[in-house]
C-alpha cells in the first residue's frame, strides 16, 4: 500500500502545481471550477436525463451553477476528475472506483452516496428460479465487477456455491458447486442471449433491462437491496482526494436527495433502486479503502 499511496500523493501534488501554473498564466479557461464555490462542473454518462434539470434548479436556489458534461466512457469520466477538467462525477459504484484507483494510481474518493441499483436474474421461459432445470444455461456479464456480483446473486438464489461464501472479487474459479452452466458475455449482450435462446436465464443490470424491454414480470430472482454485502455497489459522487472536504459536495448531495430529484431518478429507473442517504462520505471512503486493499492483495 505504501508505494501506491506515495504515488497518489505525487499525483495530487503534481495536479496542484499544474493548477497553480495555469492560474498564474491565465490558461485555465477550459478547466473545471476549482475552488469556485458558486459553480460545479460534473461529469455523467446520462447528462440529458430529466433529473439533471431538476438538480440544476435546486442548486441554483443555493447559488450554485451546475454544468453537466456527458461523457460515455467511465475511464474518461474518472480521468477528467483526476486531471481537474471535472470537479466531480456521478456514474459509478465503489467497486468500479476502487479498480480505477488501483489500476491507475488514482486519488479519487466518494463524497456522497446516491443509490444501489439491482442486478436481477431474468427469464422468458421460467417464472421461478426453482424451476430452472439442472444444467440450464445462465448468461452473466463478463466484466469483473458484474461477474462477481452475478455469482453472488446466483449463490443467494441457490444455484451455485462459492469458496468461503464469495466476495465482490469472486471469479468462476471460486465456484465449488453449481446447478447451472454459465455463459459469460459482454454486458450489452445479456439481453440478446436471453432473447435468442442462447440462455434460459440471464443476469442483467437495470440499464440493459430497460433498453432491452425486459419488464419486472420476467425477474425470477432479485437482490435484497438492504443486504450489507451490496455496499461495494453503492453509487456515489466522486471527486479528488484533495477536494473531498469542499463544502459544495454537501449541497450537491442534499439537492440530489431532495424529493423532487429523487422522484425524477425513481421515474427514470422505474422504481428499481434504493437510495442510500444514510451513508456518509467518511463511511464510503472507508469502504473504498477496504476494496482497494482487497484488490491489491488479490493482485499480489
Amino acid at each position: 500500500m505504501t508505494s501506491r499511496r506515495t504515488a497518489r500523493l505525487a499525483t495530487i501534488l503534481g495536479a496542484s502545481t499544474a493548477a497553480l501554473l495555469l492560474a498564474l498564466t491565465g490558461c485555465a479557461g477550459g478547466a473545471a471550477s476549482g475552488d469556485d464555490s458558486s459553480r460545479i462542473v460534473l461529469g455523467a454518462d446520462d447528462g440529458n436525463e430529466a433529473h439533471w434539470t431538476v438538480l440544476k434548479q435546486k442548486l441554483a436556489d443555493e447559488g450554485i451553477e451546475l454544468e453537466v458534461r456527458t461523457i460515455n466512457d467511465g475511464v474518461q469520466l474518472n480521468q477528467g476528475v483526476q486531471d481537474g477538467e471535472l470537479d466531480v462525477n456521478l456514474f459509478q459504484h465503489l467497486i468500479y472506483l476502487s479498480q480505477f484507483n488501483v489500476e491507475n494510481n488514482g486519488s479519487l474518493v466518494p463524497v456522497g452516496a446516491t443509490a444501489v441499483y439491482p442486478l436481477a436474474l431474468y427469464s422468458e421461459q421460467y417464472t421461478d428460479v426453482k424451476d430452472l432445470p439442472e444444467g440450464a444455461t445462465v448468461a452473466i456479464p463478463n466484466n469483473p465487477t458484474n461477474l462477481a456480483r452475478g455469482l453472488l446473486n446466483l449463490q443467494t438464489a441457490g444455484l451455485l456455491t462459492l469458496k468461503d461464501g464469495g466476495t465482490a472479487l469472486s471469479t468462476p474459479a471460486d465456484i465449488e458447486t453449481t446447478k447451472v452452466t454459465l455463459l459469460p458475455v459482454d454486458t450489452n449482450q445479456t439481453v440478446t442471449a436471453l432473447k435468442d435462446g442462447s440462455a434460459q436465464a440471464a443476469i442483467v443490470n437495470n440499464t440493459q433491462a430497460q433498453k432491452g424491454g425486459l419488464g419486472d414480470e420476467l425477474i425470477i430472482f432479485k437482490e435484497d437491496l438492504d443486504n450489507p454485502q451490496l455496499a461495494p455497489y453503492i453509487n456515489a459522487f466522486v471527486t479528488r482526494d484533495d477536494k473531498k472536504d469542499d463544502p459544495r459536495w454537501a449541497k450537491l448531495v442534499a439537492a440530489y436527495h431532495s424529493p423532487e430529484v429523487e422522484a425524477a431518478v425513481t421515474e427514470l429507473n422505474q422504481g428499481n433502486l434504493q437510495f442510500k442517504t444514510e451513508w456518509t462520505g467518511a463511511q464510503l471512503q472507508d469502504e473504498l479503502t477496504s476494496l482497494e486493499d482487497a484488490l491489491e492483495a488479490q493482485n499480489g
